[in-house]
């Protein structure tokens, strides 16, 4: 394996497959073996989970509530996510710890760098929940975040899309794909790839960002092997 310590990005989009909202235990399967796969080569895997198959704090903002507490509650969102990737994956028989930012001890650990390192050592998935704690920033500089505090070589965005378009590709046909680019380029382009705080926080830390697509069974494995499958942003 390329990797030896890896932070897994996941949408919430990514969860509800062809859903309109919520999870599809279907896709979470298909993840967690996955997954599952990679643990047996003994990388260490972090996972960050967002939260927008059940609730985005922007858009609960752009429809009026208070920014601040939209984003709170699209934090438990990703706790609810969190919890949902942690009993596919302990079905297949990985081992997996919650991690939130916000406390909620009756479900999940609270957010303990320490530990969570020990866990990664030990074998187990950490998946992160609650973003970082904090309103207004999202669960892409979350994970950008938790990968420099874990010491993480690589972030793996998993999308929809299978790497960095230009454009939109199913919008425009045109649109051509990168395999690979630099953080100034995603920065000074303004390519929807992560938002800017999470992409100048990899650069400052000079983390490598891979996008590829989630949809494609045995991606993970192979991205975390090192396969060019979709776009490398370093």
């Amino acid at each position: 394996m390329t990797y030896k310590r890896v932070l897994l990005k996941l949408s919430g989009e990514a969860l509800m497959g062809d859903k309109p909202y919520g999870i599809d235990p279907a896709i979470v399967q298909s993840i967690a073996e996955d997954v599952e796969r990679v643990i047996a080569t003994k990388v260490q895997l972090a996972i960050v989970v967002g939260g927008g198959n059940i609730f985005r704090g922007l858009k609960g903002s752009a429809d009026g509530m208070d920014r601040a507490t939209a984003d709170y509650v699209g934090m438990l969102a990703t706790v609810m996510n969190a919890i949902s990737l942690q009993d596919g994956l302990e079905r297949v028989g990985v081992e997996t710890r919650v991690q939130t930012a916000i406390e909620m001890q009756e479900i999940a650990e609270p957010y303990i760098r320490r530990r969570a390192m020990r866990h990664l050592e030990k074998g187990r998935v950490v998946v992160f929940g609650g973003g970082c704690g904090n309103p207004f920033f999202t669960t892409d500089t979350t994970a950008a975040l938790r990968a420099a505090e874990i010491n993480a070589e690589v972030v793996m965005k998993a999308t929809k899309v299978d790497g960095v378009y230009d454009r939109d590709p199913n919008k425009f046909k045109e649109a051509k794909k990168y395999s690979s680019l630099t953080y100034q380029q995603v920065l000074s382009d303004e390519i929807a790839v992560m938002d800017s705080t999470a992409i100048a926080l990899c650069k400052d830390n000079n983390i490598p960002i891979m996008v590829f697509d989630i949809f494609k069974k045995g991606n993970i494995s192979r991205a975390v092997a090192g396969e060019s499958i979709g776009s490398l942003i370093s």
